[in-house]
């Protein structure tokens, strides 16, 4: 008999789309539910509305509740009601993005910033994907975050940044800016982008 706490174990190195943490420390999660064949049903939650990658993030739910041996079947469930907030998070969850916390971190100017990614991406023996930064910490990711941290290069700005990877998902660029945004904020905070600004002169010269 398949057992909820086997299936929540898998799906803490599924990881939230936009975040580099677990549905499960997300607070994603509201219920699993496992028939008496091992059919197992999923109730789960997503942070906002009208996300992207809300099709990835059930693809990958569904993936690691059928890596748990004996599994005959999976369902997930989206549902609204109680609608997610951050107070739904686990504690680790919460530790890993200081919720909570002022950072002094310079603000990114969107204008002119050209996100540069660092350190390695990492495939382990199951197929997840980790990104590993300098200091060598990991950080659970899925192929959608790994596709944007490479166009990272260094050489485009933001807005280059949203139209190449709307392309790639094949999505209109007002449907993934927001995420974007997120994406870029997260990944510095995780030490797997630097934000390099051009230098701009003050002074014009005259021909």
């Amino acid at each position: 008999m398949v057992k909820t706490e086997q299936i929540l174990d898998s799906l803490k190195q599924c990881m939230d789309p936009e975040i580099p943490i677990s549905v499960v420390d997300m607070g994603l999660i509201y219920g699993v539910n496992i028939s008496d064949d091992n059919k197992v049903d999923i109730k789960m939650t997503m942070t906002t509305r009208g996300c992207p990658l809300h099709d990835t993030l059930v693809s990958d739910v569904k993936r690691y509740v059928n890596k748990v041996p004996g599994v005959a079947g999976v369902n997930v469930e989206i549902v609204w009601d109680p609608p997610w907030t951050p107070e739904k998070m686990s504690d680790e969850g919460k530790k890993l993005i200081n919720y909570g916390k002022q950072k002094t971190v310079a603000p990114i100017n969107y204008e002119i910033a050209l996100p540069q990614g660092t350190g390695s991406v990492v495939k382990q023996e199951d197929g997840s994907l980790i990104l590993m930064n300098e200091n060598q910490q990991g950080f659970m990711v899925n192929q959608a975050i790994v596709d944007f941290w490479q166009l990272c290069n260094g050489h485009r700005k933001i807005t280059e940044l949203v139209d190449a990877f709307a392309q790639k998902i094949g999505l209109q660029r007002g449907q993934v800016e927001k995420e974007v945004l997120q994406l870029i904020q997260q990944l510095r905070d995780g030490g797997l982008v630097t934000i390099n600004e051009p230098e701009v002169s003050n002074v014009q010269f005259k021909k």
